[in-house]
C-alpha cells in the first residue's frame, strides 16, 4: 500500500493535521502567526545546511528553527526591541543567510519550488516515520505542558504567581513549533506550513464555543483539509501544498457564513 504515492502523501498529511490543530490554536490564542512565519523562514538555512552537510533535512530544520526559537526568548530579555521587531530581524536575517549559502552551494542542484511550496507526492516511507513518530511525541509533550501554556495564555502573572513556570512551558512551546516545522517542511514547504498552523485553527475558532472543542474542530478541518485538497490536487492536477491551504481556506469561509447565520437568529 505504501507503494502508492498518493497513499504515502495522505498518510503523511493526516499525520501532520493531527499535530498542527493543537499548536495552531496556541498560536491564535498568543498571537503569534508571526512568529510562526519566522521559523518557516529560518527553515530554508536549516536545508541548506542538510544538503552541505548531508543531514537529514527534518533534524537540521529544527536544529536551527529551534536555535532561533532560543535566540528569539533571549533577545526579548537582554532588549527593549519590541516582539514584532525582533521577529522581523530573525526571519530576514535568517532568511537572507540561507539564500546566501545556497549561493555557494553551486554544486547542489535545489527545487527551489519544491522548498518554498511542498511536494507532499515526494514523500517516503522514512518521511512517514519521522512524522508519525514525531507527531505524537510532540502532542505528548504539549499535554505535558497544557496546564501551564493555557494558563499563562489567560493570565500570565496569575500562571506565575501559582507556581506554574510559564516562562518554561513557552520556551518548550516555541520547540515544539520548530519540531513541527521540520516534519511538515516536505509537505507543504517554507510559505505555507504557517497557513496549515493558522487557517484551520482560524476556522475551528469560528464554531467553537469552548478551547477544547476549538482542538477538536482544528484538527478536523486541517484532515478534511488534506484529504480535499490532495483529491482537488489529483483531479485538476494542481499543486498538491497550495491545493491543501486552498481548501483550509474554503473551509474557513464556510465557517464565516455559519457566523453569520448565528447572528442572524441571534437577532
Amino acid at each position: 500500500m505504501l507503494d502508492d504515492f498518493f497513499i504515502r502523501a495522505l498518510i503523511a498529511g493526516l499525520g501532520v493535521a493531527i499535530v498542527t490543530g493543537p499548536l495552531g490554536c496556541f498560536v491564535i490564542w498568543r498571537r503569534l502567526s508571526y512568529f510562526g512565519d519566522t521559523l518557516a523562514h529560518s527553515a530554508l538555512l536549516g536545508v541548506t545546511l542538510a544538503y552541505s552537510l548531508e543531514l537529514n533535512i527534518a533534524f537540521s530544520v529544527f536544529i536551527i528553527s529551534s536555535l532561533i526559537a532560543l535566540i528569539l526568548i533571549q533577545l526579548q530579555k537582554r532588549t527593549n526591541l519590541p516582539g514584532d521587531a525582533l521577529l522581523g530581524l530573525l526571519a530576514h536575517s535568517s532568511l537572507a543567510v540561507g539564500l546566501v549559502v545556497i549561493g555557494f552551494l553551486t554544486f547542489i542542484r535545489f527545487d527551489i519550488m519544491g522548498l518554498l511550496f511542498g511536494d507532499i507526492l515526494a514523500v517516503t516511507v522514512d518521511d512517514l516515520l519521522i512524522i508519525w513518530i514525531g507527531g505524537p511525541l510532540i502532542l505528548l509533550i504539549l499535554r505535558l505542558i497544557w496546564k501551564p501554556l493555557f494558563a499563562s495564555t489567560v493570565n500570565y502573572e496569575l500562571a506565575e504567581a501559582e507556581g506554574l513556570n510559564p516562562d518554561r512551558a513557552k520556551a518548550v512551546f516555541t520547540i515544539l513549533m520548530a519540531g513541527i516545522i521540520a516534519i511538515s517542511i516536505k509537505m507543504v514547504g517554507l510559505l505555507l506550513i504557517t497557513g496549515m498552523l493558522i487557517i484551520p485553527a482560524a476556522m475551528a475558532r469560528n464554531i467553537s464555543s469552548s478551547p477544547q472543542t476549538m482542538v477538536i474542530f482544528s484538527i478536523l478541518g486541517g484532515l478534511l483539509s488534506v484529504v480535499l485538497g490532495l483529491f482537488t490536487s489529483l483531479e485538476f492536477n494542481t499543486s498538491s501544498g497550495p491545493s491543501i491551504i486552498a481548501a483550509s481556506l474554503f473551509l474557513f469561509i464556510l465557517s464565516l457564513l455559519n457566523i453569520k447565520q448565528s447572528i442572524k437568529l441571534k437577532n
